[in-house]
């Protein structure tokens, strides 16, 4: 097993008098995909926020590759290599692919857009992840379905180096096939040396993609348990309940926000 390349240890997130977080643990392999699950308010999107720079922590430690690092907003999470795929994709319609990629980060040359250098990347990125469903990198997002789209914001991630992917409920409302052109690029992610954290409500993707389960309750970690050893209804327990059998929150009935 190799060493994680992101480690939260002891996280606590307050708004106001609201609790949140709750002492969050959790450790993020490289070339692993751990599914962050959680019932509707149970602080999935916040720890995220809080990884990306967005939130601020109120206490807790954050190591990326065994070292302490401080991240103070978005732009130092990505300088660490975490990048973040949004449930709204945050794509522009009225760009191309290669534009939306690079949206924010154009490379220049003698004062102009390197037009012919960022295509090239973007190309290159598209073809290591194995995309076969887009025709050209200049064709405008408008056009594009919901799974290549959801295809180009993963590419626009990992083409910065990246070294952690947090994908926030990529499959939403995407059809069968597109599904499983997302699910198939979540384990190219992860096969290429990336610490994937997706965050997911439908229970099949979590277990057919995921090499462990990281179980939100009420803001306290239940359990991170291996996909392999744990059953769907085991993890919905573990959800709705903080507990199944042996694992999970001592007494989640104490466990409040």
């Amino acid at each position: 097993m190799s060493e994680p390349i992101l480690e939260l240890r002891g996280i606590n997130k307050s708004f106001g008098p609201v609790h949140v977080l709750h002492d969050i643990d959790l450790d993020v392999n490289p070339g692993e995909v751990t599914a962050l699950v959680g019932d509707n308010g149970a602080g999935k999107s916040t720890l995220v926020k809080c990884i990306a720079g967005i939130h601020p922590t109120d206490s807790g430690e954050v190591l990326f590759a065994g070292e302490p690092v401080h991240i103070k907003g978005p732009r130092d999470a990505a300088d660490l290599g975490i990048e973040v795929v949004y449930q709204d994709l945050a794509l522009a319609d009225n760009l191309d692919i290669v534009q939306n990629m690079f949206l924010g980060r154009e490379r220049t040359k003698g004062g102009l857009l390197d037009e012919s250098d960022m295509e090239q990347a973007a190309r290159k990125t598209l073809a290591s992840l194995s995309v076969r469903t887009v025709k050209s990198v200049r064709t405008q997002v408008s056009s594009l379905s919901g799974g290549q789209r959801q295809t180009v914001a993963i590419a626009k991630a990992v083409l910065w180096n990246s070294k952690v992917v947090l994908l926030d409920e990529p499959t939403a409302a995407l059809g069968v096939a597109q599904t499983r052109q997302v699910l198939d690029l979540v384990r190219r992610l992860a096969e290429q040396g990336l610490g994937v954290v997706l965050i997911s409500h439908n229970m099949n993707d979590v277990f057919e993609v995921a090499d462990k389960i990281a179980c939100l309750y009420l803001g306290r970690m239940a359990a991170v348990v291996s996909t392999k050893d744990v059953t769907h209804g085991q993890v919905v327990e573990l959800i709705t309940a903080g507990r199944s059998g042996d694992l999970g929150i001592a007494r989640p009935e104490a466990a409040t926000i």
